[in-house]
């Protein structure tokens, strides 16, 4: 079933093509909206798989902003998407 997910740190194109990228071999095709803030990541999945695209989205450095984050891994997450980011621009 098609989901929209509310995802944090997600700044623009390269931001965009590291999340499709990274999650298509194990979740399809995945959009995403950057005309929303905060941006909108859409995609055809299960919800007994929910858990896995929350974990490889925090990996990324682009939580839900719905997760229940501490200080530390907000910061992680946010300096994870930095690198992120420019590993989507160079890769266009």
């Amino acid at each position: 079933m098609k989901k929209i997910f509310k995802v944090l740190n997600v700044k623009c194109s390269g931001c965009a093509n590291t999340v499709k990228n990274s999650l298509l071999n194990e979740f399809g095709i995945v959009d995403v909206n950057l005309q929303v803030e905060p941006r909108e990541i859409s995609l055809d999945i299960h919800e007994n798989k929910v858990k896995d695209l929350r974990l490889k989205l925090i990996s990324l450095g682009y939580p839900m902003d719905d997760e229940k984050l501490d200080t530390l891994s907000k910061i992680t997450t946010t300096t994870k998407s930095y690198v992120s980011c420019a590993i989507g621009k160079i890769n266009t």
